[in-house]
């Protein structure tokens, strides 16, 4: 209860701020999108896809946004003190799930407002030392210690150092005794796995060519697998696997616990679709095939001599475990696919650990090597389960949370099914003051459709309240409950916060991930629409009151949503997101998402994309929600082209006089490696300006 008295204050009434706004003005081209079979669309704003680092006609049109963006945030009524209440929950200690290599545990922790969490390394008996500091490594705290991997008997390091948010990545080598870095440096590294070989000589790794263009904007192909050994220059890694004839095929290195196998996962998208190779290391082997034909998914479970474990969705698009002979390639069913989605699987010492999702929410099974079910693993409660590492001594380490819940670590026993919680952190709140519920709606087809509500128990639930709902609906990522700070406060505010499970998520498993891509990628947008109508329909909130976000791919659901249903809303917060369909292949990672989005070099995918297309279908004539777009000049995931030529064509339609506006951060990329301080600026301006709009903060 203290912690609502402390933003009682945020409720006061405030005066209605003057609009219509004064946007910068924006050049309009006459450039063309021409697509197949004569199909062509204007493309005004192509010049906005240039790279802001290098091009200064787009950097000055930023400049010019971000002034205008800045100085009607700074007026919104609470925007300073929603600050405050964010620095304040923020400042508390957070921990990542370890990993224990030759007896020593490393994990990352954050003190509470380090920009950069902090990696920890403990030996038994020992007290936990710093092994790397990232915060003195950039004066703004923007680069980051991305992906780590210890050496098998935990005695060095490969680190990945993340500048600016960029998914580029430096790989070095740490002596884990000293603390001193090795001369290994390798570059062009992007989506790679790290894995050591069991004797410490050497690492695998991923990366792709050295870039002659633009390196935040060049289409990412042909990347190789090479082993790295240490003391060698880079220009000395010797080649594992590519595929020259197939340059949109990646390719991943894992080494099983043994040591023995290499296990090789090549897939060509997003979509969970590989084939596996291997090689026997010891031997000397070069990779072979065991799975070819990008079909199914193959996710490695772990290893015990010849045979190796997968979790697959072949034959069973909910999911199972089986074993494979790595000599012969033949597959045995261990556990059969069950009622709930299986989202995971590891070995653990002689059991098989197997993640579930049941309704969106965890539920964690334990099974013996031969498939007889063992028991459930007792959670703390309805919310997520993470990590699960597989390991040969019968234990384990995850992270659970949920809504009301901040993420605590446990260590998991297999051989008993019992789990210790070892770090739990501790918020300047009460879980007690919250509710949380789960209930389903229709949606435009009848598909019954999963929500979780959450809000402060004291809410007088017979009255609207101005409500967030979230969504993201696309390349089989489950949305699940999880802790997090900035909708915690956005509940203290008095507001309910929702996450929708739409379709396109993998919630349900294959089917409901087919159920939202491609040609049926409307789904999505009708799962999220009619989310917004029950809550409205069921009192919760109303349309006046009810502001949406999502990012990335929910970044584009929902500037899809607001263009077909801009009554509906009253905010829209649309991040980093996909927002023209029809060039997003031309950048970066934007290859990959055939897998959900279709090939817009055939004629029936560029018309049917063309038809919900945030950015080519901004139509005058109707009043739009307040708008809030943001995204980053570092974001090399979905470049910020996407989101430039969205607010330049919001800004340049008549559609009303609510503001639609842009917040571009600086030195900041897709998400990953935000330092704290950008995390709690950039919340403070969503709050106080979805606040606003909805009437929470008036």
């Amino acid at each position: 209860m203290r912690s609502i008295l402390l933003v009682a204050a945020l409720m006061s009434a405030a005066p209605v701020l003057a609009a219509p706004i004064a946007y910068p003005e924006t050049h309009r081209g006459f450039e063309v999108e021409k697509g197949p079979a004569g199909l062509s669309v204007p493309d005004p704003y192509r010049w906005l896809e240039a790279d802001v680092r290098t091009d200064e006609n787009v950097a000055k049109w930023v400049e010019a946004q971000n002034k205008v963006t800045m100085a009607y945030l700074a007026g919104l009524p609470k925007r300073e003190q929603i600050r405050q209440r964010l620095t304040a929950l923020y400042n508390y200690e957070r921990f990542g799930v370890p990993r224990v290599k030759g007896g020593v545990q490393f994990f990352t922790r954050n003190s509470g407002l380090q920009n950069q969490s902090v990696l920890y390394v403990q030996a038994p008996g020992a007290e936990p030392r710093v092994l790397i500091d990232p915060n003195p490594w950039a004066k703004d705290g923007a680069t980051a210690l991305a992906e780590w991997e210890p050496s098998a008997d935990g005695k060095l390091l490969v680190y990945a150092v993340q500048d600016g948010g960029t998914d580029w990545r430096t790989l070095k080598v740490r002596d884990v005794a000293t603390g001193q870095d090795l001369p290994d440096v390798i570059e062009w590294v992007k989506s790679s796995a790290i894995a050591w070989k069991k004797d410490g000589s050497g690492f695998y790794y991923s990366r792709f060519p050295e870039q002659a263009g633009p390196k935040y904007l060049g289409v990412s192909l042909n990347q190789k697998l090479y082993f790295h050994k240490l003391g060698t220059p880079q220009s000395a890694d010797q080649l594992i696997f590519e595929t020259p004839d197939f340059p949109k095929r990646g390719h991943s290195g894992q080494v099983t616990d043994d040591g023995r196998w290499l296990v090789i996962i090549t897939a060509e998208g997003t979509d969970s679709r590989y084939e596996v190779r291997v090689a026997d290391i010891a031997k000397g082997e070069k990779p072979r095939a065991l799975v070819t034909g990008l079909d199914h998914d193959w996710s490695l479970a772990g290893s015990k001599g010849d045979t190796l474990y997968f979790r697959t969705n072949k034959a069973a698009p909910l999911g199972r475990i089986v074993a494979m002979n790595a000599l012969t390639g033949a597959i045995s069913e261990i556990v059969p696919q069950g009622a709930a989605t299986l989202t995971g699987a590891s070995l653990v010492g002689n059991r098989l650990v197997a993640d579930t999702l049941e309704d969106a929410k965890s539920v964690v099974r334990l099974y013996e090597l031969d498939g007889k079910p063992v028991g459930v693993l007792p959670l703390p409660g309805i919310g997520t389960a993470g990590g699960f590492e597989s390991s040969e001594d019968g234990t384990t380490w995850f992270a659970f949370s949920s809504f009301a819940t901040p993420g605590s670590i446990w260590r998991y026993d297999t051989a008993t099914n019992s789990a210790t919680v070892v770090r739990q952190a501790k918020v300047a709140f009460s879980p007690d003051d919250y509710a949380v519920s789960q209930v389903f709606y229709s949606s435009k087809d009848g598909t019954k459709v999963p929500m979780f509500i959450a809000h402060r128990k004291d809410l007088d639930v017979s009255k609207p309240h101005p409500a967030l709902l979230y969504g993201y609906g696309g390349f089989d990522i489950s949305s699940t409950p999880g802790f997090s700070v900035s909708r915690l406060v956005w509940m203290e505010m008095g507001g309910v916060f929702v996450l929708a499970n739409i379709r396109g998520g993998g919630e349900y498993g294959e089917a409901w991930h087919d159920g939202g891509r491609l040609l049926k990628k409307q789904n999505v947008f009708d799962d999220f629409i009619a989310a917004g109508e029950a809550l409205i329909a069921r009192g919760i909130t109303s349309k006046g009151q009810l502001a949406i976000q999502g990012g990335s791919n929910g970044g584009l659901l929902v500037g899809a949503v607001t263009n077909q249903r801009p009554d509906l809303f009253a905010a829209a917060l649309p991040a980093v997101g996909v927002m023209d369909m029809l060039r997003y292949a031309n950048w970066t990672a934007g290859r990959y998402w055939v897998d959900d989005y279709g090939d817009v070099t055939k004629p029936e995918m560029f018309r049917y994309n063309l038809g919900y297309s945030p950015y080519h279908n901004v139509k005058g004539g109707r009043d739009y929600p307040a708008i809030l777009v943001t995204t980053a000049d570092t974001d090399d995931r979905v470049v910020p082209g996407h989101s430039f030529k969205y607010a330049a064509a919001l800004q340049a339609a008549a559609i009303g006089d609510k503001p639609h506006l842009i917040r571009i951060e600086t030195r900041a990329g897709h998400g990953s490696g935000k330092p704290t301080d950008k995390i709690i600026a950039e919340a403070a301006d969503l709050w106080a300006f979805a606040g606003y709009w909805t009437g929470l903060t008036r």
